[in-house]
């Protein structure tokens, strides 16, 4: 039995999220669903980024204190994960003393092992505001490409960037040019690490494409030393005398998060976190080991995320690992591309977004997660639109899986007393499904999800070309054993498109599982006995009329 780690990244709680956030999100639960049906011991956690500069920077204009913020988004993002089906086994926040603890834990196990150091080096100070500015607290022009950059990276390009480094730098509280004053701070020395973290991205398998090749392009450059501290005033404290105005940076820190969430998560439950971080570890007491990092017993790290933080998971939370000794490096990089909006990027600031809140009041929890994956951002920039969105839900959704669902065991309740007809799964179909399972899961375990999906729904519409081809509605006046055959068979096809859809729509797969009295989803061949009576049945899905279209798209341009 492998243990899966799963690492969702850490939305910033300044806002609220919107469609191209959660796509990137998205990911890891339907990893996270597959991994446990397959038998899998999954650990899955993330939680919300409530320090860092964009919280603190909200706070500053809205005159409340950043904690206050931090809570608000939070309580938002729990709501909205929980309605669209997340499975966390732990969703938390970084402003938590145990995330404390562990981040300090760590900034002194680097200390201890020279991979700090300290530096006076020139920041940029606000006059106007009389402080220190951090990155996020300084927008200017990319030395690079020209765009307008934030102060730690440039979302064009992707350069990774110190304040200084910005052309025509101005503090995003005022709006005037900062100055530069020393001041002293830690420092990782990243370029220590430019050797190991070569061999390790040497080596790499089942990263996507576009991590592949930003971490070549990093390392290329050669790895730049960063500083690990800041002068803030909201974020980890600097466990150390003489940097009490001092937190560490929140680059070190938020990563930490997937440590101290796996550490916070034992504690709350009993378990222990070591089995999916340290190889080969031995429960106290028990005598057996977890074995090697291979074979059936080993870790496998996932790390789910959009592109804009590749560099943060496949070179500095490697380093920082390294640099900590004995804990699992990342595996798997699920890095999405971007998601676009009607041709156009989101945009919080000028409110062009789908936000998720409000998308969840209209429409269900499996429309959004069908779209999301089956046209998510995986090996290229994706675009949502809602008139995409909505023949999606009628064409695939209602149009396949809940039509053949319904007319399959509508058929059953009128013709057969709602009651199973006797027959058999023929030797085709069985090797069919099992074929799914197996390329399928192999499509998932690999991040290709829109590939899985695809599978799976062109099975759905082989089930129901085969519904048309036996013409039951006419066999069940010309010989009913027939029917009832074909309708068994149909039965068991259910069942099992309900397990292997589930990743992807659980809602929808829990209900139909329901009407045939089947529990938890396995990956695995599923049967229904003849005689198992439908309890429950309903629509999966209802039309959603496309006059909806013009009036999403109105509603987005008075926004």
């Amino acid at each position: 039995m492998a243990k899966v780690f799963i690492g969702g990244a850490w939305p910033y709680a300044n806002g609220s999220l919107h469609l191209g956030r959660l796509a990137s999100l998205l990911p890891g639960d339907v990893l996270a669903r597959y991994f446990r049906a397959k038998g899998d011991r999954v650990l899955f956690v993330s939680g919300s980024d409530c320090h860092g500069t964009p919280v603190a920077v909200q706070a500053i204009q809205e005159g409340i204190e950043p904690g206050e913020i931090a809570g608000r988004y939070h309580r938002e993002f729990v709501d909205c994960l929980e309605r669209l089906g997340f499975t966390y086994d732990l969703y938390t926040r970084t402003d938590q003393p145990v995330h404390h603890r562990v981040v300090q834990e760590v900034f002194l196990k680097l200390l201890e092992n020279g991979h700090l150091y300290k530096k006076t080096v020139e920041m940029m100070y606000c006059e106007t505001d009389a402080r220190f500015l951090p990155d996020r607290y300084v927008e200017g022009d990319c030395p690079v490409c020209g765009n307008r950059a934030r102060g730690d990276q440039c979302d064009f390009c992707s350069t990774l960037l110190d304040p200084t480094d910005l052309l025509h730098p101005v503090c995003k509280i005022c709006g005037n040019p900062p100055v530069q004053k020393p001041t002293e701070h830690f420092y990782l020395r990243l370029s220590g690490f430019q050797e190991k973290l070569a061999e390790y991205a040497g080596h790499a398998e089942g990263w996507r494409e576009n991590a592949v090749q930003l971490t070549r392009r990093y390392l290329t450059e050669g790895m730049q030393d960063r500083a690990a501290t800041r002068d803030l005033d909201w974020g980890v404290d600097v466990p150390l005398e003489g940097f009490d105005d001092k937190k560490i940076y929140v680059w070190i820190e938020a990563v930490s998060g997937y440590l101290s969430a796996s550490i916070q998560w034992a504690e709350k439950t009993g378990n222990r976190w070591e089995p999916f971080w340290q190889d080969g570890f031995e429960a106290e007491g028990t005598g057996e080991s977890t074995g090697e990092s291979t074979g059936e017993d080993s870790i496998v790290a996932y790390y789910v995320h959009g592109k804009d933080n590749i560099p943060f998971h496949t070179l500095i939370w490697p380093a920082l690992l390294m640099g900590y000794g004995g804990l699992h490096l990342p595996d798997r990089i699920i890095s999405c591309e971007y998601m676009t909006l009607e041709g156009k990027k989101f945009s919080t600031s000028r409110n062009w977004a789908v936000w998720v809140p409000d998308i969840l009041q209209r429409y269900q929890p499996d429309s959004i997660r069908y779209f999301l994956i089956a046209n998510g951002p995986e090996k290229r920039d994706t675009d949502f639109s809602w008139r995409e969105f909505i023949h999606s839900h009628n064409g695939e959704l209602l149009g396949a899986f809940g039509n053949f669902v319904n007319r399959t065991l509508a058929f059953i309740e009128k013709s057969f007393e709602g009651c199973v007809p006797a027959g058999d799964l023929t030797e085709e179909w069985r090797a069919d499904l099992e074929q799914l399972y197996r390329e399928s899961g192999a499509l998932i375990e690999k991040g290709q999800l829109k590939d899985a999906l695809e599978l799976i729904f062109a099975g759905v519409r082989r089930a129901n070309k085969f519904f048309d081809e036996e013409k039951p509605w006419i066999t069940l006046k010309e010989d009913r054993e027939a029917c009832g055959r074909t309708l068994f068979a149909c039965v068991q096809i259910i069942a099992n498109l309900a397990n292997l859809l589930n990743p992807f729509i659980p809602f929808s797969c829990e209900k139909a599982r329901g009407f045939l009295g089947l529990s938890e989803p396995k990956w695995s061949l599923a049967k229904v006995a003849a005689g198992q009576r439908i309890t429950g049945l309903e629509l999966l899905f209802e039309r959603i009329d496309v006059k909806r279209i013009a009036e999403e798209e109105e509603r987005l341009s008075v926004n």
